[in-house]
């Protein structure tokens, strides 16, 4: 029997956690703040309460785990109700070990949802928005335990939500649809008066698969080495080899930029995944002798930008003790 306060020292550990060891995240999602051309203070706050609740559900996920993939997907339904209002709120804990988080995730879901609905394009940007929502829910699988069943389950979550047309294996599918970084986008250009579909549609296909996916290869790539000594999930360890892993980073890298340069006010994007790029770059695992080689040859394919950031990104990290998150 568990003593008294400890499910919510638990969490709270989680909440914690999310917010400590995951503080880049959090100041890459209060970038996004820059593509309008007004600043909006509720926009910063969506951005920011957006990504707390994705990052804390991502620990919290992790935690439970081993009770099943249920946990996973009941937890991460938050992710679309927080952008649909007309959604009752879910039982989110249902399945989870740990149940009483004092309103901490409710209040999250809650303040998305109040300040999405200020946003003046945010019906129309809306429909991109839960789509990208819904697929985001892949995360709740990739914490499955046994790794034969998840990449059983995730192989079939695929082929089931996505055409394959041979550019991108069934894991890169999943990876780019795991990372919520469209979401932000599309928050952000949602606060611009008068967005066009077209606009809209162009952001989502740049960032789902291509942003979203570099950004989780880059991550993959930086955590390789304690993935493997933990038996944890490894995107990029589904590639064949560490040469052939780190041609096919630099391809999406590559890809990536072109796509979001390609935008409306593309220098704004290219700020933000470069930004991107030189922040996962610039992880302490990323620099060690034995990934020296690998994240040389993907930086010269992330451009001067990403190359000028290097330094800057590093010394971020230094400051606020974030070499190693």
């Amino acid at each position: 029997m568990r003593a008294a306060g400890i499910p919510d020292a638990v969490l709270r550990r989680d909440a914690l956690a999310a917010i400590d060891r995951k503080r880049g995240n959090i100041y890459g999602a209060a970038l996004f703040w820059t593509l309008p051309t007004r600043r909006s203070p509720d926009l910063l706050r969506l951005l920011v309460a957006y990504e707390i609740m994705a990052d804390y559900l991502d620990c919290a996920s992790e935690r439970g785990a081993y009770v099943g993939i249920d946990n996973g997907l009941q937890l991460h339904r938050a992710l679309v109700e927080a952008l649909q209002p007309s959604l009752a709120v879910s039982d989110y804990y249902r399945w989870h070990p740990w149940k009483d988080d004092g309103g901490y995730l409710r209040a999250l879901v809650e303040t998305c949802r109040e300040t999405s609905g200020r946003m003046p394009s945010y019906e129309s940007a809306r429909p991109l928005l839960l789509r990208a929502a819904h697929y985001a829910q892949v995360l709740a699988l990739n914490h499955e335990p046994d790794s034969h069943a998840r990449d059983l389950v995730l192989k079939g979550w695929a082929e089931a939500h996505f055409e394959r047309d041979g550019e991108l294996a069934w894991f890169e599918l999943a990876a780019g649809a795991s990372a919520w970084l469209t979401i932000l986008a599309l928050l952000a250009l949602s606060a611009e008066p008068g967005l066009d579909e077209q606009r809209i549609a162009g952001t989502y296909d740049a960032y789902l698969p291509w942003v979203s996916l570099a950004g989780t290869m880059l991550d993959s790539y930086g955590d390789i080495v304690e993935d493997a000594a933990n038996a944890d999930h490894s995107y990029i360890g589904h590639y064949q080899s560490a040469e052939i892993s780190t041609r096919r980073v630099v391809e999406i890298v590559r890809r990536s930029l072109a796509e979001v340069a390609a935008l409306p006010g593309g220098e704004r994007h290219l700020v933000i995944a470069s930004c991107m790029i030189a922040m996962y770059l610039t992880k302490d695992s990323a620099r060690t002798p034995a990934m020296h080689g690998a994240t040389r040859c993907i930086l010269r394919s992330s451009g001067s930008l990403t190359r000028l950031l290097m330094p800057v990104l590093r010394a971020w990290r230094v400051l606020y003790g974030q070499g190693s998150a």
